[in-house]
C-alpha cells in the first residue's frame, strides 16, 4: 500500500467524520473531494461502509449512557419510552423510502453537479428557516410527538439527494416545528445511529458480492480517522448550536457549492 493511498484514505475518513453530523452533507462532500483527489478505494463498498461505521460508533460512544437507559426504560412508561416512539416514528419513512428507491437515486443523482445545486439550495433553505423559524416550544425530544416526530423523519428522506444532508434535513425539520436548536441537534445524532446502522447493513447486503477487504491499511486509516474526528464534532456543536445556530452553516453550503461549481466548470 502506498502513502498516497495512505494519506487520501485519511483525507477521505476525516471528511467523513467532520461532515457526517453537520448540516452539510457527508456524502456531497466526499463526492465533490473523491473526484478532486482522484480517490480510488478499495473495490466495492469496503471503504465507505467502514468510514461511515467510524462515525456512527463515535455518537455511540458519546450517548452510550442514554442508549442504556432508553433501552432499559423504553419497556415501562415514562419519557424512555416516548424517545424510543419518537426514533421509530422518525425512522421509517427514510426506511421505508430508501428500500424502496436506493438504487433510481444513485444511479441518477449521485454525480458532483447535484451536489453542488443540493448544497446551495440546502443553504439558503437554513438561512430562511433561521431567521422566519417560530419560537421554540419544545424542549426535550419526548415532548416532540408523534406527528412532529414523522415529520422529522420525512425531512430525513429527502437527505438521500446527495448534497442535501441528514442532518441539516432533520435538524432544519425539527426547527420549522418549533424544537429547540439544541434538543434539534440530539434528536438528529441519536437518530442518525438506528439510520445508518440500518443503511450501512443495507449497504451491505446490497454489495455483497462485491465487498473486498484487501485493502485493510486505507479501510483501518479511514476507519480510525472518521471516528477520532466524528466523536469530536458531535461534542464541539453540541456545545456551541445553541449559541451560534445553523446560519453560518448555511452560509458554508453556498459558499462551497459555488466554489465547487466553478472548479467542475474548469476542469
Amino acid at each position: 500500500m502506498d502513502l498516497a493511498a495512505l494519506f487520501s484514505a485519511l483525507a477521505m475518513g476525516i471528511l467523513e467524520g467532520l461532515t457526517e453530523f453537520l448540516p452539510v452533507s457527508s456524502t456531497g462532500h466526499l463526492i465533490l473531494l473523491g473526484e478532486l483527489i482522484g480517490f480510488q478505494g478499495p473495490p466495492g463498498k469496503a471503504f465507505e461502509i467502514s468510514i461511515q461505521l467510524g462515525a456512527i460508533l463515535a455518537v455511540v460512544v458519546i450517548y452510550r449512557q442514554l442508549i442504556v437507559d432508553l433501552v432499559l426504560g423504553m419497556w415501562r412508561p415514562g419519557r424512555e419510552r416516548f424517545y424510543v416512539i419518537n426514533l421509530i416514528l422518525a425512522f421509517l419513512p427514510a426506511a421505508i423510502i430508501g428500500a424502496t428507491l436506493h438504487k433510481t437515486i444513485t444511479e441518477l443523482l449521485f454525480n458532483p453537479w447535484v451536489v453542488c445545486v443540493a448544497l446551495i439550495v440546502g443553504g439558503i433553505a437554513i438561512i430562511l428557516i433561521e431567521r422566519e423559524r417560530p419560537p421554540p416550544t419544545i424542549h426535550s425530544v419526548p415532548e416532540i410527538g408523534p406527528l412532529a416526530a414523522v415529520l422529522v423523519g420525512l425531512g430525513q428522506a429527502l437527505a438521500m439527494i446527495p448534497g442535501t444532508s441528514r442532518s441539516g434535513a432533520t435538524i432544519i425539520t425539527a426547527l420549522l416545528i418549533g424544537v429547540d436548536r439544541k434538543v434539534a441537534a440530539e434528536f438528529s445524532f441519536v437518530l442518525a445511529i438506528p439510520t445508518m446502522m440500518a443503511a450501512t447493513v443495507f449497504s451491505l447486503f446490497k454489495a455483497r458480492h462485491e465487498l473486498d477487504f484487501s485493502a485493510f491499511g486505507q479501510i483501518g486509516v479511514g476507519f480510525v480517522a472518521a471516528f477520532i474526528v466524528a466523536f469530536f464534532t458531535v461534542r464541539a456543536v453540541l456545545a456551541v448550536i445553541g449559541r451560534i445556530g445553523f446560519t453560518p452553516f448555511g452560509w458554508y453550503r453556498i459558499g462551497i457549492g459555488l466554489v465547487m461549481m466553478a472548479v467542475l466548470a474548469l476542469r
